[in-house]
């Protein structure tokens, strides 16, 4: 069982989400589901368990240094397929909630268990300020949404989400790579960073759910313990594509799979390939024509 306690939002919760772009559910999973998808994500890390398709990506400089295991170990993407972690995205007590914030039918779009191993560099570690909907081509905005679930406690010493309330009811902001950066896609919103930024400070279990526009990243982990996360990203299955060519990020996107894989992929295969229909009826981004 994930639950802790229901995950049913009150009018005043749903009204706070309107004004501020995020509701943050304390308890909304069980800690002993949590550990179960901690233990897979270490057995993975260390090569004891088989991987079925889960995508593994390596802290640059920690990989340099020879380290191993799980404290090399920056971000587990595409988990959907796996038989323990997949069990994140389809948990009741996540999608009952973004059902209440963009209706019935639901699409799981992108998932990933992001980790913050210790002795890492701080410019990696941390996830500059940005909007969801920038990785997204498809609409509309406030069809999208992400639930983000601590597996521990959170906070600035280990690299909290922090989050700009309100910003969600601006405009997708132009997005470009911070000076420094040692992350491909990391992109940052550009003259943002004068902006008062509220740190969200989580729980084991804590699930926070946020708009696909609103502003919020995350900091180093400056302690010598691990900061880990799971999250998943939600559509209304009726989004579409978005018709304007979608730039950059698509190439860069591409550009990477095609080196990884070898075959060229386009930006709405991508997003097919790595998408799941979680419930209520298909739509759109299942449709043929729109190659989700």
């Amino acid at each position: 069982m994930c639950t802790s306690e229901s995950s049913s939002l009150t009018d005043e919760q749903k009204l706070f989400y309107e004004k501020n772009g995020y509701i943050l559910i304390k308890n909304n999973l069980n800690p002993e589901f949590l550990d179960e998808l901690r233990q897979r994500f270490e057995d993975l890390c260390e090569g004891t368990a088989q991987n079925h398709g889960v995508s593994i990506v390596k802290d640059p400089v920690l990989k340099k240094r020879g380290i191993s295991g799980q404290y090399a170990v920056n971000k587990f993407q595409d988990i959907f397929d796996d038989e323990v972690l997949g069990k994140y995205g389809t948990c009741k007590e996540i999608v009952d909630v973004v059902e209440q914030l963009i209706g019935p039918n639901i699409t799981g779009i992108y998932s990933m268990l992001i980790n913050k191993p210790p002795e890492s560099n701080p410019d990696i570690s941390r996830h500059p300020l940005h909007q969801d909907l920038h990785y997204f081509p498809f609409r509309p905005a406030n069809k999208i949404v992400t639930a983000w679930t601590a597996m521990e406690r959170l906070d600035e010493k280990n690299g909290c989400l922090h989050v700009i309330p309100g910003s969600h009811n601006g405009p997708l902001y132009n997005h470009e790579y911070p000076e420094g950066n040692k992350h491909k896609l990391y992109h940052e919103v550009t003259g943002m960073n004068h902006l008062p930024k509220l740190h969200v400070i989580m729980e084991k279990g804590d699930t926070i759910f946020f708009h696909s526009l609103l502003l919020h990243g995350s900091g180093p982990n400056f302690t010598k313990g691990f900061r880990k996360a799971i999250s998943c990203h939600y559509a209304d299955s009726n989004c579409t594509f978005m018709d304007i060519n979608y730039g950059r990020m698509a190439k860069e996107i591409e550009d990477m799979e095609e080196t990884k894989t070898g075959v060229p992929l386009n930006i709405q295969n991508y997003f097919k390939a790595r998408s799941r229909l979680i419930r209520g009826n298909p739509g759109a981004l299942q449709q043929f024509y729109s190659n989700l």
